[in-house]
């Protein structure tokens, strides 16, 4: 029994960046994403998750490799490799969408602390929540930043919990999770599209690189990168990304078990979600769902502007890091402190959650499929990466996630516009 403890712990203590990148990739928008394609589709949208695993992971990978070997965050290769234009306009496209999406979490974390408390206005949690992260994220050190991120990532958990609170029909879940069935109409085609923007995200790119070479700074680990440590990154990023995988897959389990029989179709935020399971799947479905939100909030604010701020500090030289001071890296902080104003700032100008997450998505649409292809020509670059250039599996996925975000950025607009 005792070896068995042991080879979890040294498994649990071995994850780090990869698994909080992959877990933030589940935050109250995505959640929204998943359930409306429950809600929509049933179980017609599962097979995605599949899909969508081994480019997540490769695409993760590549940019954890990327930060370990050059020693510096994406926007600091993409700096001093490629010219100014490029990454100006990967930043300047980045910037509005991770506010967007901070505000539509912060607005989804408040409209369902309402809901668990309906006496208390949902502005409260709102502001207070924002107050919260502020305070966490200043004051706490790296050390315990990275631990209560590591742990939160356990709230996911409640997700695959859930769809057991109901009667399930396994022989229709097997066959909708190996077999697609596509819907050749404007409806499924643009929830495929959302889904493929919400799983593979530019500001993760930026999050995983900065923070794995953070992490092997702060294991005192020599700074020398090696295939031990390579292995250990791919562990914990492939152990990441399928578990937001799996994370997505159950959310869409359970609200196309429960919602879409139902004849509950349209989901427009997670607080409509959670709202609709109560009466349904019960109370213990409801809390759980409920407070996942919340958690995933917590989880994935920080990595939004962690890497928003990663971005700007290196492209101006600017001290950086979570490991530092408020006083040692004020610009550092600066820009959290402004990105979740800003993101707060969205709830009272009249911008919808829904609407907020649409624009940030087209955003996210654009700048996805020209970072996919600069990453890939870093991480092929023998001048740049020595040894550790991309193996066929990263390229063959790499260059099939840019395929698919390129399709995705032409579907987003076709469907918006036209």
């Amino acid at each position: 029994m005792k070896p068995k403890q042991n080879i979890f712990t040294k498994f649990w203590k071995n994850l780090g960046p990869g698994l909080v990148t992959g877990s933030s990739d589940d935050d109250p928008s995505g959640i929204a994403t998943y359930s409306q394609a429950g809600a929509q589709f049933g179980l017609g949208t599962l097979w995605a998750a599949l899909l969508t695993f081994p480019m997540m992971a490769a695409v993760q990978e590549i940019c954890g490799r990327i930060g370990l070997v050059t020693q510096k965050g994406l926007a600091g290769t993409l700096k001093e490799h490629y010219s100014k234009p490029v990454l100006y306009s990967v930043i300047l496209l980045s910037f509005p969408a991770i506010v967007l999406n901070i505000g539509a979490n912060i607005a989804g974390m408040g409209a369902v602390g309402n809901l668990l408390f309906p006496s208390i206005d949902a502005n409260f949690f709102s502001v207070s929540f924002t107050m919260i992260l502020l305070v966490l994220i200043i004051y706490l050190p790296y050390e315990k930043i990275a631990a209560v991120l590591k742990y939160l990532c356990l709230v996911l958990l409640f997700y695959i919990i859930v769809p057991f609170l109901y009667r399930q029909d396994f022989g229709t879940i097997l066959k909708n999770t190996f077999i697609p069935s596509i819907q050749l109409n404007k409806e499924y085609l643009a929830m495929l599209v959302g889904i493929l923007g919400t799983t593979i995200s530019p500001y993760l790119f930026f999050w995983q690189a900065t923070m794995s070479m953070e992490d092997l700074k702060h294991k005192k680990q020599k700074l020398v990168v090696n295939k031990k440590i390579i292995a250990a990154l791919k562990q914990d990023i492939d152990t990441g990304m399928l578990f937001s995988n799996i994370v997505m897959y159950f959310i869409i389990l359970t609200t196309g078990t429960v919602l879409f029989k139902a004849g509950i179709h349209q989901i427009d935020t997670v607080e409509d979600a959670a709202k609709a399971l109560k009466p349904l799947a019960g109370n213990a479905a409801y809390i759980l769902f409920a407070l996942g939100i919340i958690g995933t909030g917590f989880l994935a604010i920080p990595v939004l502007s962690g890497s928003l701020s990663y971005m700007i500090t290196e492209l101006f030289n600017w001290e950086n890091g979570l490991d530092k001071k408020f006083h040692e890296a004020k610009a550092f902080y600066s820009i959290i402190t402004l990105s979740l104003i800003l993101g707060l700032g969205i709830n009272y100008l009249g911008i919808s959650p829904i609407n907020a997450l649409i624009y940030a998505a087209i955003l996210y649409g654009v700048t996805a499929p020209v970072l996919i292809a600069v990453i890939l020509h870093i991480s092929n670059n023998k001048k740049i990466m020595g040894q550790y250039t991309n193996g066929i599996g990263s390229n063959i996925f790499g260059i099939l996630a840019f395929i698919l975000m390129l399709l995705a950025a032409v579907g987003l607009f076709v469907f918006q516009y036209f």
